[in-house]
């Protein structure tokens, strides 16, 4: 299970950090570094699910929330790919409303 995560983390950065080698190459450093950091816990140890759980969620926000920019000249252009969550940010349009998201408060008062 913990080498399903490893994987989808470094796809999840290889996707997040295509074109940027400096960037990708510190990120799978850190995403080995981390892994290796648990890789002799035993596998009954209680924090090992939750640190796969963090892999896994971070391999998602990777690739689906993570933009790079490049300038160009005055400008910068944006790298959305395929995988890029795109929003239509209703919850923007609703002003200083509470909102609710699987019943839980998105914000705090």
């Amino acid at each position: 299970m913990s080498l399903q995560a490893y994987r989808h983390l470094i796809r999840a950065a290889r996707i997040a950090f295509e074109g940027d080698s400096r960037v990708l190459t510190a990120a799978r450093e850190q995403i080995r570094t981390g892994f290796r950091e648990k890789a002799s816990l035993p596998a009954s140890d209680p924090s090992i699910a939750p640190a796969i759980q963090q892999a896994e969620e971070l391999a998602t926000f990777l690739k689906s929330n993570v933009v790079q920019g490049r300038r160009e000249g005055d400008t910068y252009k944006l790298r959305i790919h395929e995988h890029t969550e795109r929003g239509d940010n209703d919850s923007i349009k609703l002003g200083g409303q509470t909102i609710k998201m699987d019943g839980k408060r998105c914000c705090s008062d």
